[in-house]
């Protein structure tokens, strides 16, 4: 940990646990990377990943502005949040929400080892929903060919989380305010077979109820 992952505003919310980060990173469905651009300008953008030991896995189109200017060598920031509730107050001062998120800092590279390529397509696919690397058709040469993959490094990382109610002051418990938490839940509703095949394949089990988790 360095003055990056030092967490300063509500410490007792943070963590450097890598059990509770990687779960974090693990149950969300996406992450934000931030990254400078050929000019030197900020810019974040959101794409899906995978977390596999020490390393976190992007993978998008070879014409990927991200990919192609992050893959030599970049430092990037990524983050991953999960909204669980919001937090209404008795005074506007106090909402909030209620959330657990994942800073982390490391080194871009691009993956060029067509066997950490091949696992990294699985780790990427599993993580949306396990078991369905196996079950679909992987990639054609020609669809590896057009799809970029690069690693960053977790050099450091921190988590943070808020849980419970409002804390109002004490006065503002004699208004007549409502207040409390909306749990904040995503939801997965029945899946919808595509209405062009050709053929009767019954559900896998994998996405009969699906659900988010520490995957």
């Amino acid at each position: 940990m360095t003055e990056r992952t030092n967490l300063r505003r509500l410490p007792e919310r943070g963590s450097h646990d890598r059990e509770v980060i990687d779960a974090i990173l693990r149950e969300a469905l996406i992450c934000h990377v931030g990254f400078a651009d050929d000019a030197g300008r900020p810019v974040v953008i959101p794409t899906i990943h995978a977390l596999v030991g020490d390393t976190l896995y992007l993978h998008g189109s070879v014409a990927s502005r991200m990919l192609r200017t992050i893959g030599d060598g970049a430092n990037v920031c990524v983050n991953a949040t999960i909204v669980d509730g919001l937090v209404m107050a008795r005074s506007h001062f106090h909402h909030s929400m209620n959330y657990r998120s994942v800073v982390l800092f490391g080194t871009a590279r691009l993956v060029d080892d067509p066997a950490e390529k091949d696992r990294a397509f699985a780790a990427i696919v599993d993580h949306i929903a396990r078991g369905r690397w196996e079950d679909a058709r992987q990639p054609s040469p020609v669809e590896d060919r057009q799809t970029m993959v690069v690693a960053v490094s977790i050099d450091e990382a921190s988590a943070k989380a808020r849980t419970g109610g409002p804390h109002d002051d004490a006065d503002d418990y004699e208004l007549d305010v409502w207040a409390g938490v909306i749990p904040v839940q995503a939801t997965y509703g029945e899946p919808v077979p595509d209405p062009d095949t050709t053929r009767e394949v019954p559900l896998p089990a994998y996405l009969d109820g699906y659900r988010r988790g520490s995957l």
